[in-house]
């Protein structure tokens, strides 16, 4: 496939990334939920046809060679639970609201949108419903329910508005090669779904 050629995903594999994607930028690496995804995502060129298939092949070089990086936890911590400044906040409301902090309004309306399709988020983590990783699990379990036009829905108006800023943001970062790397992969991933 050439690197230019637009190209969709189908369901069952926009389902698989959705899952894989998700639960790495929501739990920490030494999760029981992503240990037995780890070979999957080292493998994640493999499972799509890429827009990009060079750059996915090197993203997943890099996680290859950082997923067992004894400072990977640390990392996550200061990319997605906080410690101090966090250089790529992980939550819808920072970048809609005009305040820029938790709970504000856009997660607010996030949250009405999952109740009203009957979605319950419950992973045991105290996290605002609109952080990216949790966004993209919620997607993945709207497909398997065979809800496609709302899961392109949370996509759309809930996702895609802000999620550039932070993918752009969580490339920047300085702290984790295998989060950077890990950004790359999500927007591509957001452009072909």
């Amino acid at each position: 496939m050439k690197n230019n050629q637009v190209t969709h995903l189908d369901k069952l594999t926009s389902t698989i990334l959705a899952k894989v994607l998700g639960a790495f930028f929501y739990y920490p690496p030494d999760h029981q939920t992503v240990k037995p995804l780890i070979d999957t995502l080292c493998q994640i060129e493999h499972i799509a046809n890429w827009q990009n298939t060079v750059l996915i092949g090197e993203q997943c070089q890099i996680i290859a060679t950082q997923i067992n990086n004894p400072e990977l936890n640390y990392q996550f911590s200061l990319l997605f639970e906080g410690q101090g400044i966090m250089p790529a906040p992980p939550w819808g409301s920072v970048y809609l609201d005009q305040e820029q902090l938790l709970m504000g309004e856009s997660q607010e309306r996030y949250r009405q949108f999952l109740q009203q399709h009957g979605l319950i988020l419950n992973t045991g983590i105290n996290e605002p419903e609109d952080q990216f990783g949790l966004m993209l699990m919620a997607y993945a379990i709207l497909q398997e329910k065979d809800k496609p036009k709302i899961a392109k829905q949370l996509i759309d108006e809930h996702l895609l508005i802000w999620s550039s800023a932070y993918l752009e943001k969580l490339k920047q970062n300085e702290i984790s090669p295998f989060y950077r790397a890990l950004a790359v992969i999500a927007q591509q991933y957001l452009r072909i779904i």
